[in-house]
């Protein structure tokens, strides 16, 4: 077979990790021994990012068991290579290899913590981690001094196509596939709308996620923002919003009550062009969209001007109380799931600002509060906690949700625990059903029965809500049902 690399060197001295820029990804790359001319044999391996979220520029034959892989920058920004996803065939049973990933971007990572690359194979579709043991990150003498992940493998099976990557994938078009599907069901309370295109046409999915009886236009509507993945290589942050998702949309008394007396926006998705073509952290323009909050462009971040749009337009709105904002992220250094706020002068609204997170500290056994943190450093400045935090009213809540791409340890152990795709969903859905917690505490919704899917006093047990900044005048609920409705977390 033919090499079609597809690859351009640019010389550049001056990024971080020193290595030439790569542009475009290996495209059924078979590497033979230097100077072979004969026929294709097994055990000539072939590589192949050429594919939706794919990503490896470039890979260099040390010798029949070593290849040093190059990560594909990411498009129109060099700076960032961390994301890799890659395929492998062409393999000979028993073959064992090291792969040397040689041109990281960051020096700080989970890989000296334990964490490992996951795999998956056409005879075995699930994803799993390798096994920990056969994993190594050093600074590597021959690349400059650069630190280097290196991880021996064994293939087993001749026939299957092997599939490695930085983290578990979640594609656009998986994500397409699952709305699809959502839609399918025709949920009375479920909405999917199109907010607006990309820059290379891709959809920005909206959903609204609530009791229609909520929709008319004298309602008071309390309501909750998320988005997720506006940094296209934490794919975490996509199975967590699924898992919100799946337990809003869900049977679950607690979900009913929910959609009772709140209204759910979720943008699942806020950069799918980066998603597509497997960026780590920027649009495929080459922007770091959590930057640019401040002043989007409509032509240069569309997607990023059509939320904020949208957000300060229902802001606008007085019968709209938008109560959180929060942003989901997965982090390249930390354990566990935990939470950035903002920063205020005021005692009283930052203790308000922790409610959240303690609470779901209490349903999350994965979810750090110590290491949860809030702060105004002004790298952080464009960013949609940090701009959303200063347009806001001060009954707003606006956060970055963070996971880690590796592991959590729960409260007594010393064991970190590897994230899984559902552990990351089961995280979300604790996220959706903290805010009942949430809203009973400050005694908005106060019984514990979902109203029925037609009736048209839905905000008959949501307190007296009349308004934005009203919060702290809402009439206290009576012992007799702070009793009831006290232990209903489920």
């Amino acid at each position: 077979m033919e090499e079609n690399q597809n690859i351009r060197d640019i010389d550049t001295g001056s990024e971080a990790g020193g290595e030439d820029v790569l542009v475009g990804n290996v495209n059924k790359l078979l590497m033979t021994p230097p100077g072979y001319q004969g026929p294709q044999r097994k055990g000539h391996l072939l590589f192949d990012a050429c594919f939706e979220s794919g990503n490896l520029g470039r890979v260099d034959y040390i010798s029949e068991f070593e290849f040093d892989l190059f990560i594909r920058p990411d498009t129109c920004n060099p700076r960032f290579r961390v994301w890799f996803n890659f395929t492998v065939e062409n393999v000979r049973e028993t073959q064992r290899v090291i792969f040397n990933l040689v041109n990281f971007s960051k020096t700080k990572s989970l890989y000296r913590d334990g964490m490992s690359p996951v795999v998956k194979s056409s005879s075995r579709p699930k994803w799993e981690r390798l096994p920990a043991k056969n994993v190594y990150y050093y600074r590597c003498p021959d690349h400059r001094r650069n630190y280097v992940m290196s991880f021996a493998f064994c293939f087993d099976r001749e026939d299957d196509v092997y599939q490695f990557a930085y983290c578990y994938p979640y594609t656009y078009t998986r994500l397409q596939h699952y709305l699809a599907g959502l839609e399918r069901r025709n949920l009375p309370y479920l909405q999917r709308e199109q907010l607006g295109l990309s820059v290379q046409q891709r959809q920005l999915d909206l959903l609204t996620i609530t009791n229609p009886v909520h929709m008319g236009p004298e309602k008071e509507k309390r309501l909750v923002f998320l988005t997720a993945r506006v940094h296209p290589g934490e794919s975490p942050a996509s199975f967590i919003c699924q898992g919100v998702i799946d337990f809003l949309v869900s049977q679950h008394p607690v979900a009913q009550i929910l959609r009772d007396h709140v209204i759910f926006k979720i943008v699942p998705m806020l950069n799918p062009d980066g998603v597509y073509v497997g960026n780590y952290r920027c649009s495929v323009m080459g922007f770091d969209l959590n930057r640019h909050w401040a002043d989007p462009s409509p032509w240069a971040h569309p997607t990023l001007h059509a939320v904020k749009q949208l957000i300060v337009q229902m802001n606008q709105d007085p019968t709209v109380s938008l109560e959180f904002y929060i942003d989901v992220h997965a982090h390249s250094t930390m354990l566990n799931g935990f939470m950035y706020g903002n920063v205020f002068e005021e005692e009283e609204r930052v203790q308000r600002q922790a409610v959240f997170p303690r609470l779901l500290c209490q349903n999350a056994p994965d979810f750090s509060f110590s290491n949860t943190s809030f702060n105004r450093d002004v790298v952080k400045a464009g960013t949609g906690r940090r701009f959303l935090g200063g347009l806001l009213d001060d009954t707003s809540y606006c956060y970055t949700l963070e996971v880690s791409f590796y592991s959590y340890m729960t409260a007594g152990s010393t064991t970190p625990v590897p994230y899984t795709e559902d552990t990351y969903m089961k995280l979300g859905r604790n996220v959706a059903r903290t805010f009942l917690d949430y809203y009973k505490l400050n005694n908005l919704i106060k019984d514990n029965r979902p109203v029925h899917i037609q009736s048209p006093e839905v905000f008959s047990h949501a307190g007296n809500s009349n308004g934005k900044g009203n919060r702290g005048d809402r009439e206290k609920a009576n012992s007799e049902k702070e009793r009831k409705s006290a232990g209903v977390r489920q």
